[in-house]
């Protein structure tokens, strides 16, 4: 039976890269060597890291004035190196608290300097993205998360400010066409739609760096990584070719605008059904539903049909529909890689249970 991989993260890649990565492990380009085990620093691991960069570029329209790195720690290790790099005593950042990345965000940052959270949704167990909140101009950054995985929230539009902008897309990054100007900072763990676990992308303005005099460890200073190329010390390899592979699956697939199309094709089918049948109700606000992380429960007087609902879904080859603890419910994951199968799948499993 084929199965539907409907998990948030480590998630679903194209089955293309897969089988390309699969054959790497046994042999890398007919070198006679596993990508596990080559040097980072043969000319073959360097040419895949110079193209693994380059299609970052070309797919976000870089200018020179970013630096790429492909790092590791997680999205977890930018909360407080974020930090480390640009604040102190004297200066205060500001934050957007949409939900439990961003809450642990706020929490590692505070340890660095000023902090000021500007907007929250936790009045709302953060089932909507706070709007309309005035941003300070003296401001050293403003971190945002763009999409909330346990939520399933999206932010739709980014603040229009001087101040610049830091944003956690690790869930969501390649899955639209973005204005990448008016970013300082975009940092996203690999695992949720780029590539498998293990390697962080981060990309930043290099008008960033070196702003604060403090005496840092070398590895979480940016400007370390942005010397070296990300090759300081020895990179993820594996994750980083994945990665790559991902990005030549996108760029050959029509880029971002061709991925925000899919991706919004199959979340209005998925979607619609749960607006329309009557088991079920979504959790985030409608204007703020998340492409990406879709959050829906049983509705009220219906709840003792989750356990036959899930069982259902692992029938069909549904994997991973559970929701979040924080949520309860269910969460379906469909970023770029998930085809409009998979979906289909899903709602046709969510009809037949309302046609019982």
């Amino acid at each position: 039976m084929k199965k539907h991989n409907f998990y948030a993260g480590p998630a679903i890649l194209p089955a293309s890269v897969m089988a390309e990565a699969a054959q790497s492990v046994v042999d890398f380009e007919g070198i006679g060597l596993s990508i596990l085990e080559i040097s980072h620093r043969s000319k073959e691991c360097t040419a895949m890291l110079e193209e693994a960069e380059a299609l970052v570029r070309e797919l976000l329209g870089l200018t020179d004035g970013y630096a790429v790195l492909f790092l590791t720690g997680g999205a977890s290790t930018q909360f407080f190196t974020v930090a480390h790099n640009l604040l102190n005593k004297d200066l205060k950042a500001a934050y957007v608290d949409t939900g439990s990345w961003s809450s642990k965000a706020i929490k590692e940052a505070k340890e660095y300097g000023q902090l000021e959270v500007l907007a929250s949704s936790k009045d709302k167990n953060f089932s909507y993205v706070p709007k309309g909140y005035d941003i300070p101009e003296d401001l050293a950054y403003l971190h945002l998360t763009s999409n909330n995985t346990i939520f399933g929230t999206q932010l739709k539009e980014f603040p229009a400010t001087e101040v610049p902008l830091v944003c956690d897309m690790s869930s969501d990054i390649f899955s639209r066409p973005l204005d990448i100007s008016r970013f300082g900072i975009i940092y996203a763990g690999a695992q949720k739609n780029l590539g498998p676990a293990g390697v962080t992308l981060v990309i930043l303005k290099k008008d960033l760096l070196s702003k604060i005099q403090r005496t840092m460890p070398t590895m979480l200073n940016y400007s370390t990584h942005v010397e070296k190329k990300s090759t300081f010390n020895t990179p993820p390899v594996f994750p980083i070719y994945v990665s790559m592979l991902t990005l030549r699956w996108l760029k050959a697939n029509g880029g971002l605008a061709a991925m925000a199309a899919r991706n919004e094709e199959k979340a209005q089918l998925l979607y619609d059904e749960i607006d329309s049948n009557p088991l079920f109700e979504g959790v985030a606000a409608k204007e703020d539903r998340s492409l990406m992380n879709v959050t829906f429960v049983m509705s009220a007087g219906n709840e003792g049909l989750t356990d036959k609902f899930l069982a259902d879904c692992a029938a069909a080859g549904c994997i991973g529909v559970k929701g979040h603890r924080s949520v309860g419910g269910f969460r379906a994951s469909i970023y770029n890689a998930m085809p409009k199968e998979g979906v289909q799948t899903l709602v046709d499993v969510m009809k037949a249970l309302g046609n019982k």
